[in-house]
């Protein structure tokens, strides 16, 4: 049986409040509750506060570059489908640097869990807008705020994303719940999490968004219907919608491979002659 301590790792070096110990314990409620083994797991980051999430907790981890966490984790999946592989990143990390990566995971549908902790801001260089910092944020990369955000979830949506959520870092039940729900998703499932970063942004806090997030399981929301969906994605300012909001099956990169269709590369006999061959072919 699985138990919280198989997951438990280094005390994590993050500020105190931080959002990122509500999505740690989250992500290793949920694992518990999957009774997923630590070594049947793959945790890829990229670079950055939330990327040391993997670091803390236990299971196989991977550090990738700067907005990169995406091609390795798919490649890992791809190799080894047995494998519950996730991709864990922030916000100027994944929708940055990494933001064609993301574009295409959602594309393709790899059968992988996103993890972005959301906290509009570059935490781990001292506080420098990240593309989800709401106009009108000022630092010294933005001293006038005039950028306009990028919204995550609304381009998810367009792009035929087949599991697009969002959760709050200060609703530890609730974001469990919703990354067990990824987890299971048969294709690419991004989660949007909501972080306060109580060192960089102020206006983005705890209390800011107790008093403006609601749970879409409460209200009704059909995340089959496209339209509705992509309306929810424009909620912000007043009030923020928190939950799964859109669904849809489709096929995943995995299973329209046709060179997994004799199984799982890693299950594979090595035969030395079959690179021999590759390298002949271009000499």
């Amino acid at each position: 049986m699985i138990q919280l301590a198989d997951y438990t790792g280094a005390t994590p070096a993050w500020c105190p409040g931080c959002g990122n110990f509500g999505i740690l314990t989250a992500l290793n409620n949920a694992l518990v509750a999957l009774e997923i083994e630590p070594n049947k797991v793959l945790m890829v980051s990229g670079i950055g506060q939330a990327a040391k999430l993997p670091h803390y907790t236990r299971g196989n981890i991977l550090n990738s570059l700067h907005g990169r966490a995406l091609p390795p984790a798919i490649g890992a999946k791809i190799a080894n489908p047995e494998l519950t592989v996730i991709a864990v990143g922030g916000d100027g990390d994944g929708y940055g640097e990494g933001a064609n990566h993301f574009i295409n995971a959602i594309r393709r549908n790899h059968d992988i869990t996103y993890l972005v902790h959301n906290n509009q801001v570059y935490g781990l260089t001292k506080g420098q807008a990240s593309p989800t910092s709401d106009f009108g944020f000022i630092t010294k990369t933005t001293p006038h705020g005039a950028d306009i955000p990028l919204n995550p979830i609304a381009l998810a949506v367009a792009a035929n994303g087949t599991f697009v959520a969002r959760s709050f870092a200060g609703d530890i039940d609730h974001l469990s719940q919703l990354i067990i729900k990824g987890i299971q998703h048969r294709g690419f499932a991004l989660l949007d999490i909501l972080q306060p970063c109580v060192s960089f942004n102020h206006k983005n806090t705890y209390s800011w968004y107790r008093e403006r997030v609601y749970d879409l399981d409460l209200n009704g929301h059909n995340p089959e219907n496209k339209a509705d969906a992509f309306a929810k994605s424009q909620e912000w300012e007043e009030s923020i919608p928190i939950g799964l909001i859109y669904r849809e099956d489709r096929a995943t990169y995995e299973e329209r491979l046709p060179a997994l269709k004799r199984g799982a590369l890693v299950q594979r006999e090595f035969d030395p002659m079959h690179a021999e061959k590759l390298l002949n072919r271009f000499l």
